[in-house]
């Protein structure tokens, strides 16, 4: 298992964690074990699910408790996944979801199920590679993050969740048709000014979204008034519509500046003070919010800022935050790790001794 670095430090390396081993003797026999907590390892088991999908299951569970209890293993927990201790964390939110946290984690620690990531394929007109990246999330820590790029937009997917926003998410989605001028640097810090910038943008977004689904509407009416011949042209000027709006997209994003003055507002809280004091550009974007739980899930308003090819930043304006993301650059493996197709083999192995 792969853990972020310890809150907010993104731009440190990845943790690693050995979960479980196989062992593979000779007549194809294979043995199992799980390395999950602080006895060593012991008796486990593996099961291919379907295709890209297999899981594990400890069978000595007794090996993960401490002998202080709950409370002992919530401190090491602790320890391990933050980096402080219980008596560091002073704000009662914080402390809540943190709790909230490590209960919903060790209720799987003896069956996990593990999903093959499938990474977004990269294109020379990208804004930037694609990939997986570390992001801060308030009171939530760390968390990682897909970036992916689908022609005027780009979307940020949760590979690891929360108890507000779970895995498999859209967290933030970036309008890359719709750049924001940034004010200079001095109205940049207020909070405000920033904030109206931001939805006169998505005010424009709302009416533009308004008039593209009247024109289809207007155009399936046609479609049924007149004949397949009349109709062309109506395609054709939809068309040309979009090749404009593209042409403008392109020429938006190869006319930014190599680099502008950047600055928090005031107000805008951010775990890691320690982001770049210059941006690339900038983008409209939304990002998900959410109650305990994925209640009531809404999209808010934000600014998606491009810092370098490594990393970028979204302000969430409702919440008046501030996330920094890092790229992962580690290539998830090390030195007594099988490649995949041994690795395959091996479950194939395992299922054969199964059925």
């Amino acid at each position: 298992m792969y853990l972020p670095p310890h809150d907010p430090h993104v731009d440190d390396p990845m943790r690693f964690k050995p979960l479980f081993r196989i062992h593979l003797m000779e007549r194809k026999c294979a043995t199992v074990e799980c390395m999950y907590g602080h006895k060593g390892p012991h008796n486990g088991h593996i099961q291919i699910v379907k295709k890209d999908e297999f899981s594990t299951k400890c069978n000595q569970t007794d090996h993960h408790r401490m002998s202080g209890g709950r409370q002992e293993e919530f401190r090491t927990w602790l320890r391990e996944e933050w980096g402080r201790t219980l008596e560091d964390i002073f704000h009662e939110h914080m402390q809540e979801l943190i709790l909230m946290k490590f209960i919903y984690t060790s209720q799987y620690d003896n069956c996990l199920t593990y999903r093959r990531i499938y990474l977004p394929p990269s294109r020379p007109d990208d804004l930037i590679k694609p990939g997986l990246f570390k992001g801060t999330y308030g009171s939530h820590g760390l968390e990682i993050v897909m970036l992916s790029f689908h022609g005027k937009k780009a979307k940020g997917t949760k590979i690891t969740g929360d108890p507000n926003i779970p895995a498999g998410q859209q967290t933030v989605e970036i309008d890359l048709a719709h750049p924001l001028q940034l004010p200079d640097i001095e109205n940049l810090r207020d909070f405000s000014e920033l904030s109206r910038i931001v939805l006169e943008v998505q005010e424009q977004v709302r009416r533009e979204e308004q008039e593209e689904e009247q024109r289809q509407e207007e155009g399936n009416c046609s479609q049924q008034a007149a004949s397949q011949a009349a109709s062309k042209p109506l395609e054709v000027e939809g068309a040309e519509g979009e090749e404009t709006a593209a042409g403008a997209e392109g020429t938006t994003q190869n006319k930014a500046p190599a680099s502008q003055p950047f600055v928090l507002p005031m107000g805008v809280i951010s775990r890691n003070e320690d982001y770049p004091r210059t941006c690339r550009i900038c983008f409209y974007g939304t990002g998900l919010i959410a109650g305990h739980g994925f209640t009531s899930p809404e999209r808010t308003p934000g600014v998606f800022v491009l810092f370098d090819d490594d990393r970028f930043g979204f302000i969430w304006l409702e919440l008046k935050s501030f996330s920094l993301y890092s790229r992962i650059k580690v290539s998830f493996q090390n030195a007594e790790a099988p490649s995949r197709e041994a690795f395959d083999e091996m479950l194939k192995n395992i299922q054969l001794l199964a059925t």
